[in-house]
């Protein structure tokens, strides 16, 4: 089958999306499709990935919120690369301008939407949660559910991470919207790669014994992320019972968060860490995994920790949230600082050991499942573009 993935947020610098599509593009060789990535770059060229597939970037300027992205501006010029590839199937995984323009083009393929992004959870309920509750906020909004919903007129399929996000998109008034959650990648995350000398030596650096409790934080400061709740959270819940707090990641927002830990000794900063297998330990010797976003379609971070053993403690919204229910983890109200203080004190009272994650799902799990539903759709059906 050939697939081709509109993808406007793959970038050479990219994170959890170009971490995705990577995994994709070996996956879909490995199983007998060909795969082909249409990305907007610095000039027209094609990259040949060695393990199958190929990258074909477009020529087209930055993106002004942030230039370490580049966005479609061209649609006859990404109209003719989809005549040219003429795939079986095309996705995109933006829900802005690109998939309007896909949504346009003339081509016979089935066309399918990827709900990588959360924008409500991300920005409008973020930033206007403090003065209305979501219906309202959503009532607001209502011309970007219209938009939602006239795309999902004109796509075949709508493919949603996590039931949460599901639920959302089918009460907007989506109605070709399916569940299927991604998973991990195989062979790192284990409880059995837990380090006592790890964790011993990381809550000496956060100034604690080895009877404090190591809370760990992995993600990209950015306000969304709300680590400068989680610290102040955990500074309070520390009161009751010392724990330290390891925060990996790095960021724009990254002098708030130095603000928000306010020279608190028990909390420290660590720059990403790349190395899957070293993420792995750190993950498997810390005692819970601490999240503050409420705008995940999936998080893969919740994902990882359980599959290390760990208690998951996140909002009560989002796909960390779906994660900690299903695994037995705790969750406080979203963007509360007192809720989660709260929570962190129940925990730090409740016996915490490593748990057993029994099977998880791996991302060849969650292509399998992608690629047997693109194969699924019907070519005959015709869909009002």
């Amino acid at each position: 089958m050939k697939i081709v993935d509109v993808c406007a947020f793959y970038a050479p610098k990219g994170g959890g999306v170009r971490t995705y599509v990577d995994q994709k593009l070996i996956a879909a060789a490995a199983m007998g499709h060909d795969l082909v990535v249409i990305a907007p770059g610095d000039e027209d060229r094609v990259e040949m990935r060695e393990g199958g597939g190929r990258i074909r970037w477009m020529r087209a300027p930055l993106f002004p919120l942030d230039r370490a992205y580049r966005y479609f501006s061209d649609r006859a010029a990404l109209h003719r690369a989809l005549d040219e590839e003429a795939p079986a199937v095309v996705e995109v995984s933006s829900p802005w301008r690109s998939a309007s323009m896909v949504a346009d083009w003339a081509g016979e393929a089935r066309r399918v939407l990827v709900a990588h992004a959360d924008p409500l959870s991300a920005y409008a309920y973020r930033w206007f949660g403090g003065i209305a509750d979501r219906a309202a906020i959503d009532r607001g909004f209502d011309w970007y559910w219209r938009h939602l919903r006239r795309l999902d007129a004109r796509f075949d399929l709508v493919v949603s991470a996590s039931d949460s996000l599901s639920r959302r998109l089918i009460e907007g008034g989506l109605g070709k919207v399916t569940t299927n959650p991604m998973g991990i990648e195989p062979g790192h995350f284990s409880p059995a790669r837990r380090d006592p000398a790890l964790r011993a030596r990381l809550l000496a650096e956060c100034g604690l014994g080895a009877d404090a409790l190591l809370l760990l934080g992995v993600g990209r400061h950015s306000p969304e992320k709300r680590w400068g709740m989680v610290a102040r959270a955990v500074t309070a819940a520390a009161a009751s019972r010392p724990m330290g707090l390891v925060i990996v990641g790095d960021g724009h927002d990254r002098r708030s968060v130095i603000r928000a830990v306010g020279g608190n000794p028990h909390i420290r900063l660590v720059a990403p860490i790349r190395d899957r297998p070293q993420l792995a330990t750190l993950m498997a010797s810390a005692d819970a995994l601490v999240h503050g976003c409420e705008a995940e379609t999936f998080c893969f971070v919740a994902a990882e920790a359980v599959a290390s053993g760990l208690t998951v403690i996140a909002p009560d919204l989002g796909g960390a949230a779906d994660c900690a229910r299903a695994n037995e983890g705790w969750t406080y109200k979203s963007a509360s600082a007192r809720s989660l203080s709260m929570t962190l004190r129940q925990f730090a009272e409740s016996p915490q050991a490593p748990r057993d994650p029994g099977r998880t799902r791996s991302m060849a799990d969650h292509f399998e499942t992608l690629f047997a539903a693109y194969a699924g759709l019907d070519p005959a059906r015709t869909i009002t573009r």
